[in-house]
């Protein structure tokens, strides 16, 4: 195996599930995107490259009017941008003047510095010396080299009433179970950064916390996580007959803590309840998110939510085809799936690992499922644009990556498959930027690509007679 290549940072690598190669220890804390973003928008060139189209801009979606004002720690929510890794947020004073010909004329004028958020949402800290009844705010997307990627939104008033009791609780973000695709037995935890918070407490439980938004450890509590930053992917695969819960608290640099524990929610995969699904096994491509910011439980991010039959979601970011190899038996068979798809290979592959030892693992992972009355539907392994990999992660991709994957795929060509790759390459034969911008995870386009080529080819592919897999 080639040397190991250093990523951005080793958090950023374990929450993104960009390529941790086999034997090395995951880290049990969630990234720190905003450093991470900082140092690689440091690596990414700027000479030469096209300003970015502007994309359209985004809405508000909560609002504080009169009769429902916010607390002194506003809640600022809006709707996601295609090409957006982080968001720049603006908070302003209306200012009433005269023009030069007498007449009224408005404009708007920060009175905080512009806020840097990098999920659709901010909780927002008004400074003491705000002691107004309404500010005014606007947000636009930025790219990974901190360019607008679209216009602002516009201009949101804001009723507040700093008086109003306020308890401070994380908002919690990634909701389960809700919809198609929305199953994972990895989970990811995200909510939105709590002002002031240095680390947080994430707590797993097995039944509702007794005590819903207190501070101490609940007796319910089955594991619990201390991450850096406001996102948390479960090293555990999560899968039992009755729901789990999650919640967060926010603690400061002394490790006391802001406010409360957030409101518990609920997440299940009971097995019992899942024999003869469709289950989706693989790498991060599979397991969700990209854009470089966007998690798992950003359902965009994820190619089940496409698809046009109920699946199960068993694969785990950061996987090599060695790892799937390896956790295969005690993660897949107690759904005992109808069908798998799998897709994995390029962690492998990009980090220069053998195509033949990529082959055998997929050999193997035939082998078990076909052992247990599983029937394994491979896809093809899309393409890579080392590039924009390099200016999101500061990693290299393995020179030989063209020649590897082909050789895996003509493997795959040999099994029953389907093939996502069409429309995926540019005219050199790279991930089209379009389709992701770090050059390996596919965004929404990407995503409902994949969730196309795998519908429209799913009904010939249970029609298939079992001789077809031998």
């Amino acid at each position: 195996m080639r040397k190991q290549i250093a990523f951005v940072t080793a958090l950023m690598a374990l929450t993104l599930g960009v390529g941790i190669l086999a034997g090395a220890r995951q880290s049990t804390d969630s990234h720190g995107v905003d450093v991470a973003l900082e140092e690689a928008r440091q690596h990414a060139t700027t000479d030469g490259d096209d300003v970015p189209a502007l994309r359209e801009k985004p809405q508000v979606t909560l609002h504080y009017p009169a009769t429902d004002p916010a607390d002194a720690h506003p809640i600022l929510r809006w709707s996601r941008v295609d090409g957006a890794v982080m968001y720049d947020v603006q908070i302003l004073k209306k200012e009433e003047e005269k023009d030069a010909d007498g007449k009224p004329s408005t404009s708007y004028e920060p009175f905080m510095d512009d806020q840097k958020a990098y999920t659709t949402g901010l909780e927002l800290d008004l400074p003491d010396t705000f002691l107004g009844q309404v500010f005014y705010w606007r947000v636009r997307g930025l790219d990974l080299k901190g360019r607008p990627v679209s216009e602002f939104s516009d201009v949101e008033e804001v009723h507040v009433d700093i008086f109003q009791p306020f308890t401070e609780k994380p908002t919690p973000l990634s909701f389960f179970n809700q919809g198609p695709g929305q199953t994972l037995l990895y989970p990811v935890y995200d909510w939105i950064a709590v002002p002031g918070a240095a680390k947080y407490e994430v707590e797993i439980l097995n039944d509702l916390p007794e005590d819903p938004n207190g501070t101490a450890p609940s007796i319910h509590r089955i594991d619990s996580y201390t991450p850096q930053y406001a996102q948390q992917y479960d090293q555990k695969a999560r899968m039992g007959d009755k729901p789990f819960y999650w919640r967060v608290l926010a603690l400061d640099g002394a490790g006391n803590p802001i406010g409360g524990y957030s409101d518990a929610l609920p997440f299940e995969l009971d097995p019992a309840a899942e024999q003869g699904v469709v289950a989706i096994f693989g790498d991060s491509i599979s397991h969700g998110g990209g854009s470089i910011s966007y998690s798992p439980t950003d359902w965009d991010f994820s190619y089940a939510s496409y698809l046009m039959f109920p699946t199960i979601n068993l694969a785990q970011s950061g996987d090599t085809s060695a790892m799937g190899v390896e956790r295969f038996d005690r993660d897949v068979l107690p759904f005992k799936p109808s069908y798998v798809i799998i897709l994995i290979g390029s962690n492998s592959l990009r980090a220069g690992v053998p195509a033949g030892e990529v082959i055998a693992d997929l050999r193997t992972l035939k082998k078990k499922c076909l052992s247990h009355g599983i029937k394994p539907v491979f896809l093809t392994i899309p393409p890579l644009n080392p590039q924009n990999i390099k200016a999101a992660f500061d990693q290299d991709t393995a020179d030989d990556w063209r020649s590897a994957i082909a050789e895996v795929n003509d493997y795959i060509d040999t099994q029953v498959h389907i093939d996502i790759t069409p429309g995926m390459a540019d005219s050199h034969g790279e991930l089209k930027t379009e389709l992701a911008l770090d050059g390996l995870h596919l965004d929404p386009p990407g995503k409902k690509m994949m969730a196309a080529a795998i519908n429209n080819a799913w009904a010939s592919i249970t029609e298939l007679p079992d001789s077809a897999w031998e």
